[in-house]
């Protein structure tokens, strides 16, 4: 599934995987990230950490053309950060992101804390 963009020149199509490979990316970045989580492993119990390559695993991204982007990340956080101002990070930096590369409309970020561990 992709997202589609017209102009003058022609179309620009951009798959939904791309985006969460965006996203995911700008997850990593915040202060407090131990990790991305599968959203499809966080129903089954098992919450193992993603590697970089497999980010958009870890984000779901929902494309409405009246008022933008829904995009939804799963993360696992580090004991003893504030979990609010964390999530209130990852909003801000998710939205700027991908804003910024695809100039699309991001309308919210959902933030779902899957775990917490303690950092080795």
């Amino acid at each position: 599934m992709s997202t589609v963009i017209f102009n003058n020149n022609g179309m620009i199509e951009i798959n939904k995987d791309v985006i969460g490979k965006l996203a995911g990316i700008a997850v990593t970045q915040c202060f407090g990230i131990i990790g991305m989580v599968s959203s499809r492993k966080i129903s089954d119990g098992l919450s193992d950490i993603l590697g970089r390559d497999a980010l958009s695993k870890g984000v779901e991204v929902i494309s409405d053309k009246n008022t933008g982007l829904v995009i939804r990340v799963n993360v696992v956080v580090c004991y003893g950060t504030n979990i609010s101002m964390i999530a209130a990070n990852i909003m801000e930096n998710v939205k700027f992101t991908v804003e910024k590369y695809t100039k699309l409309k991001v309308a919210s970020v959902d933030v779902n804390i899957a775990g917490v561990r303690v950092l080795d």
